[in-house]
């Protein structure tokens, strides 16, 4: 009996001795895990005040363009003081940001980098020695400053945001948005820019944070239902159309009651008919349409470094028929950011894979050594090999035969989809455009919301075909 105690004590404290050395086997591979993945994450994160202590030590690195021109810089006047200086002023305002009044843009997403030093080992010393601060690292972008002003100039003094990214690696080359402020006056203008009476918005990043109804641009949405819940026969789809769409007490217009006539499934699409897509709502089974949504993202965190807003889909089986007209064409309370509609247009472009879009190139020393390398990483498929073909294919129409004519040239090809989408209705709707070219090799995706712009095909649409003209034509 006394031996049947012991032997069950000893193995109840081999039990608990695997049980400790398993809990400390766990803390040293998550101590591993942390020091190699999450530790930058967690030092650069923006509630920890501990890293501005590194301005102490370190002059703040440059932000340089993918050609290596500078787009923020650190410069000492003649009393001492450091000033960060923008050579583009307001050109690059919303997405390299600021770094006085908190940080914003790349200046908060590569504060950590930006803050520390690799300069050389002696260097390092002389300058301890010396109380000189150390020179922190340059950052090197994705942004490609040609694409960037063409994008600022095409959208003008109008409201709105352009997004230009490459589909296959997630590069972001331009990313606009206006109204924009001089991070060089920032300090001078931030009461303005807060005050309650200022309206319009200038510090809000509008391709990122902007939330707008999709319009027409959601087709894509519910075209990629359709297929699915149509495999075999969705071209075979037929309505007339003759500038509106009556279903009991509701009805539809086409943008300018434009009678569209005989339409197919693709020519509904390529002229984005309203009473088209709306009729095509009212079959679609509301559970799955809601999947798709989400699959491509909505109501989902982006797999985005900076700050931005959630896109928005709310219809539930059971809504009632008006909110499936509206929600079928873009309107309702469906909502989505320029860069999101980015997204879904260039997984679109990548065969159903969306690769997550990032800024940074790479990290170097004064010296021009790199430190870090970033590489394009997958986020995974939004849809099948053969639903992005034939979205493609869809897209594609849009440009040669309907409503996105603007960007039809014999000098590359492209797909595409326009929107023009109601948000007031004593006001002029927003023009949305999205597309990529070549239609047959994607190299870069535009993205392209002027509000209250009128038609995506006549206010959008042309700003996106100057950048791809820019973009094939070096």
């Amino acid at each position: 009996m006394k031996n049947n105690q012991k032997s069950k004590a000893n193995r109840h404290i081999l039990q608990i001795t695997y049980a400790v050395v398993a809990v400390f086997a766990g803390l040293i591979l998550y101590f591993g895990y942390f020091l190699q993945v999450k530790s930058e994450n967690v030092i650069n994160n923006s509630y920890n005040a501990r890293l501005d202590s590194f301005s102490d030590r370190v002059l703040r690195g440059e932000i340089q363009s993918r050609d290596g021109r500078v787009l923020a810089v650190t410069s000492i006047d003649g009393e001492g003081n450091e000033i960060r200086q923008y050579p583009y002023d307001s050109l690059f305002a919303h997405v390299v940001g600021y770094s006085s009044k908190g940080k914003t843009g790349l200046e908060a997403l590569a504060n950590f980098y930006l803050l520390t030093s690799h300069v050389n080992l002696v260097e390092q010393v002389v300058n301890e020695l010396s109380s000189v601060k150390n020179q922190g690292d340059n950052v090197i972008t994705t942004l490609d400053v040609d694409l960037q002003k063409m994008a600022y100039d095409a959208l003008g003094s109008r409201k709105g945001a352009v997004i230009v990214m490459e589909p296959d690696t997630g590069k972001v080359l331009a990313m606009v948005s206006k109204p924009d402020y001089s991070p060089n006056t920032l300090l001078a203008d931030w009461d303005h820019l807060v005050a309650e009476e200022n309206t319009s918005g200038q510090l809000l990043n509008r391709a990122t944070q902007g939330l707008y109804p999709p319009g027409s641009t959601f087709k894509m949405v519910t075209a990629l239902e359709y297929m699915r819940e149509n495999p075999g026969n969705y071209k075979d789809y037929t309505f007339d159309c003759d500038g509106y769409y009556e279903v009991g007490d509701y009805v539809i217009k086409c943008y300018h009651q434009t009678a569209h006539g005989h339409q197919n499934f693709v020519s509904a699409f390529a002229n984005s008919c309203n009473g088209a897509f709306a009729n095509i709502g009212l079959s679609l089974n509301l559970n799955p349409l809601k999947t798709t949504s989400e699959e491509l993202l909505f109501n989902k965190e982006l797999p985005l470094a900076i700050a931005y807003s959630k896109s928005s889909y709310v219809m539930d089986a059971g809504a009632d028929t008006w909110q499936v007209l509206q929600t079928s064409i873009g309107q309702g309370q469906t909502q989505i950011t320029p860069m999101h509609n980015a997204m879904i247009t260039a997984a679109i472009a990548n065969g159903g894979v969306l690769m997550k879009p990032y800024f940074i190139d790479h990290v170097e020393n004064a010296g021009g050594d790199v430190i870090k390398k970033f590489m394009p990483e997958s986020y995974g498929p939004l849809m099948t090999a053969e639903e992005s073909a034939n979205m493609t294919e869809l897209m594609r129409t849009v440009v040669t035969e309907g409503t996105g004519s603007a960007v039809r040239t014999d000098s590359y090809t492209v797909a595409g989809k326009t929107g023009s989408a109601e948000f007031d209705k004593d006001k002029e709707t927003h023009a949305w455009f999205v597309g990529f070219a070549p239609a047959e090799n994607p190299r870069v995706v535009v993205s392209v919301i002027v509000e209250e712009g009128g038609s995506g095909g006549k206010a959008a649409a042309p700003i996106a075909r100057s950048l791809f003209d820019l973009y094939f034509s070096r």
